[in-house]
C-alpha cells in the first residue's frame, strides 16, 4: 500500500534528482486568468512561463497543484469523476522536451525504486495527427526505444490527445498518456483506449503551439513540457482498487456518512461519493476565499453545497451535517502538511457551511409548496407538463429528479412506466438546453480576457491595483480583494466591505485613481521572498500559498529609485502589490478611469465595474 503523502513525495523526490524546484500549490482563484472560474489545470499559474517568462524556480519546477472542474458535475457519482482533484505535474519552460519527459515518466512508473509498475501492465497513446499538426512520431520512437510494444502505442485523435489552451486561446500541443492495466489477469497483447480496464494514470503535454484569438496555430518559439498525473486515480491504481473513493482520500468521509445515515456504501454509493465529493470541493473553494452566491465563483459553492444537502435529505441524514463532513476534511491528516490554508480558515469554511445550510432550509419548504400546489393541479397526467415542472423545480429550487418522483410517490399518487420516461424524457431535453446555453455564455463572457496580454487588458490589469489601493485609502485597511475579472472592454472589482459605498465614497476612489494616473508614475518589478514582500508592504491578493520567490509589482516612485523620480514625487508608493503582471510602464498611459457600477456581489464583498476612457 502507498499512501497520499507517499506518492506526492516520490514525485517530489523522482524530479528533483532530475533537476527540477519544487513550488507550492498556486490558489484554486486563477490570479491573472478571467478567462476561467477556477484553476482547473496545473498549467493554469504557469502560463506566463509557458509563454516566456522567467520563473524564479528556474526551468524545471514540480508541483502538486489544486484544481476544481465543474463543466461535468453530473458525472461524479462513478468511481472515477471528482470535482476537486490533485495533479501532481512537472514543466520544463522551454528547456527539455520529449525525450527527456518520456524516458523520466517511465523511469518513474516503472522503476522499483520509484513506482515499481510491471511493465507488461503499460500501454501508451499519441496524437494522431490532424489539419492543424503532424502525427506525433517523435514520442511513438522515444517509446519504442524504451521497449514498449508497437502493439501497446495506440495515434488517438485530438479530443483523446491535445491538450489546451487552458483559455480561449494560448499555448497548446499534442501529448502522450500512459494507461495502466486494471484488469484481472495479464493484460491483452494490443492496447485498446475503448476498454475501460485501460486507466490513464499520467500525461505529458508538448506544447509546441500557440492558438490564436482567431482559432490558428502557430509554432511557439518556446517548446514546453507539461504534465500531469491525477493523484485520485493514481492512488487508486497503485493499490489496487477500481473505486477511487475507497482510498484515504475519500473513506473517512464515506464512513462519516455511512455513520450519520445508517445506509450501506454498496447500496448507496453513488449518494455518498457525491457527498464526499462536493463536501471536500467546498472545503477547498471556501479555504481560498471562495464566498457561497448566486453568481459565478460563489454560486458553485453554493452549488456544491446543495446537491451536498439534497443527496444527505435523500440518505435520511438529519439536521445540519455539512460542517460536520467539513471538518472531517480539515482534519484529515493526508491534507493537513500539504495544505495548510485549510485549517488556518476553518472557522471561515464552517461559518460558509452553516450559512448555506440554513439558506437552502427555506429554499427546499418554498419549493416543496409550490411543487405541492402544481401537484393538486393534476400535472402528473400529462407527462410532458411534469417533465418540465420537474425540470423546473430543478433549475429554480435544486431539486433533483429522484426527489421530485420521490414527492410525487410520497402523495399515494402512482406513475405509469411509460408516462415516467415520457417526463424524464422531457426533463433530459430541457436540462441538456440548459447545459448548451450555459456553456455558450461560458465561452464568450470572457472574450479578450487577460490570458491574452492584449495592451488594453494589460492597462485594465494595471488599473485594478490603483482601484484596489484607492478603495483601502478612501474605506479603510479592511478591504481586501476577493476576485476580478478583466476584459478588453472593462475591469470588475471584487472588495471585502460590510455595506453599499455612498455617492461621495465612490467619487473620491475616481479622482484618487485619476490623479494617480495623472501624476505619470512608473510601475516597476522586483522578485523577492515572501518575507521581503511583506516587509515592503506588499499585498498578498489571494493568500499567502506563495512560491520561494514573487513579483512584487511597485506603482509610484520607491525610496531607493527616487534619483529617477521628479521632485514632487519623490519617495511616493501609491501600491506595491504580490502579483505575476503583466502591467503598463507608467500610470499616464491609462487615460481617464471611470466607474460605471457599484453593486453588491455577495454577504459582504462589494464589486465594482469601471471603465478606461
Amino acid at each position: 500500500m502507498i499512501t497520499a503523502q507517499e506518492l506526492r513525495q516520490k514525485y517530489f523526490e523522482f524530479f528533483q534528482s532530475k533537476g527540477h524546484a519544487v513550488i507550492p500549490s498556486a490558489s484554486l482563484v486563477p490570479e491573472n486568468d478571467p478567462t476561467v472560474l477556477f484553476t482547473t489545470a496545473g498549467m493554469h499559474p504557469l502560463v506566463p512561463y509557458l509563454l516566456g517568462a522567467k520563473h524564479h524556480g528556474g526551468k524545471r519546477v514540480v508541483s502538486v497543484q489544486k484544481c476544481v472542474r465543474t463543466d461535468d458535475i453530473e458525472e461524479v457519482g462513478d468511481a472515477v469523476h471528482h470535482t476537486f482533484f490533485e495533479m501532481l505535474g512537472n514543466w520544463s519552460f522551454g528547456d527539455y522536451f520529449k525525450k527527456e519527459a518520456i524516458e523520466w515518466s517511465w523511469e518513474f512508473l516503472t522503476d522499483k525504486k520509484w513506482l515499481g509498475i510491471k511493465k507488461n501492465h503499460l500501454a501508451i497513446s499519441i496524437f494522431a495527427g490532424d489539419k492543424d499538426a503532424p502525427l506525433d512520431n517523435d514520442s511513438k520512437k522515444i517509446w519504442l526505444s524504451l521497449g514498449v510494444l508497437e502493439e501497446r502505442i495506440a495515434a488517438l485523435p485530438k479530443k483523446n490527445n491535445w491538450w489546451g489552451p487552458a483559455g480561449q486561446s494560448g499555448p497548446c500541443g499534442p501529448d502522450t498518456e500512459m494507461f495502466y492495466w486494471s484488469g484481472e489477469g495479464a493484460a491483452p497483447e494490443r492496447f485498446d483506449p475503448d476498454d475501460a480496464r485501460w486507466v490513464e494514470i499520467w500525461n505529458d503535454v508538448f506544447m509546441q503551439y500557440n492558438k490564436k484569438a482567431d482559432g490558428t496555430f502557430e509554432p511557439l518559439q518556446q517548446k514546453n513540457v507539461d504534465t500531469g498525473m491525477g493523484l485520485e486515480r493514481t492512488l487508486a491504481v497503485l493499490n489496487g482498487y477500481d473505486d477511487n473513493y475507497r482510498t484515504e482520500l475519500f473513506w473517512p468521509i464515506i464512513e462519516k456518512i455511512k455513520d450519520a445515515s445508517g445506509k450501506k456504501y454498496a447500496e448507496y454509493a453513488k449518494e455518498m461519493r457525491i457527498i464526499a465529493d462536493h463536501v471536500r470541493a467546498a472545503v477547498f473553494l471556501a479555504a481560498d476565499g471562495v464566498i457561497s452566491s448566486n453568481v459565478e465563483r460563489g454560486y458553485i459553492l453554493r452549488r456544491l453545497l446543495r446537491r451536498t444537502i439534497r443527496y444527505g435529505n435523500m440518505l435520511g441524514i438529519k439536521g445540519n451535517f455539512t460542517a460536520d463532513l467539513g471538518s472531517e476534511v480539515i482534519f484529515m491528516e493526508t491534507y493537513g502538511e500539504i495544505y495548510k490554508e485549510i485549517k488556518e480558515k476553518r472557522q471561515f469554511i464552517k461559518e460558509q457551511f452553516e450559512q448555506e445550510e440554513a439558506r437552502f432550509s427555506n429554499t427546499l419548504e418554498r419549493g416543496l409548496k409550490e411543487f405541492d400546489e402544481k401537484l393538486q393541479d393534476k400535472i402528473y397526467e400529462h407527462p410532458g407538463l411534469l417533465g418540465k415542472v420537474i425540470f423546473d423545480s430543478f433549475s429554480t429550487y435544486g431539486f433533483p429528479p429522484e426527489l421530485s418522483f420521490e414527492e410525487i410517490e410520497k402523495r399515494g399518487i402512482s406513475l405509469g412506466t411509460s408516462e415516467k420516461e415520457e417526463a424524464q424524457k422531457i426533463y433530459q431535453h430541457e436540462f441538456k438546453k440548459h447545459q448548451e446555453l450555459s456553456r455558450t455564455a461560458a465561452a464568450g463572457r470572457f472574450k479578450g480576457g487577460l490570458a491574452d496580454n492584449s495592451e488594453m487588458t494589460t492597462k485594465y490589469h494595471t488599473a485594478t491595483h490603483l482601484l484596489h489601493a484607492a478603495l483601502r485609502q478612501v474605506l479603510g485597511k479592511h478591504v481586501e480583494q476577493r476576485g476580478s475579472n478583466i476584459t478588453a472592454e472593462r475591469l470588475r472589482f471584487d472588495f471585502s466591505h460590510p455595506q453599499k459605498m455612498t455617492p461621495d465614497e465612490i467619487k473620491q476612489v475616481e479622482d484618487w485613481v485619476n490623479d494617480t494616473i495623472q501624476k505619470d508614475y512608473p510601475v516597476s518589478c522586483q522578485e523577492m521572498t515572501v518575507e521581503e514582500a511583506k516587509k515592503a508592504g506588499a499585498i498578498g491578493l489571494f493568500g499567502e500559498r506563495y512560491g520561494e520567490k514573487v513579483k512584487v509589482y511597485t506603482i509610484g516612485n520607491p525610496v531607493e529609485t527616487q534619483h529617477a523620480a521628479s521632485p514632487k514625487n519623490q519617495g511616493m508608493i501609491v501600491s506595491r502589490e504580490i502579483c505575476g503582471g503583466p502591467h503598463v510602464e507608467r500610470t499616464g498611459i491609462l487615460g481617464k478611469f471611470k466607474i460605471q457600477k457599484e453593486e453588491a456581489s455577495s454577504s459582504g464583498v462589494r464589486r465594482i465595474k469601471a471603465i478606461l476612457e
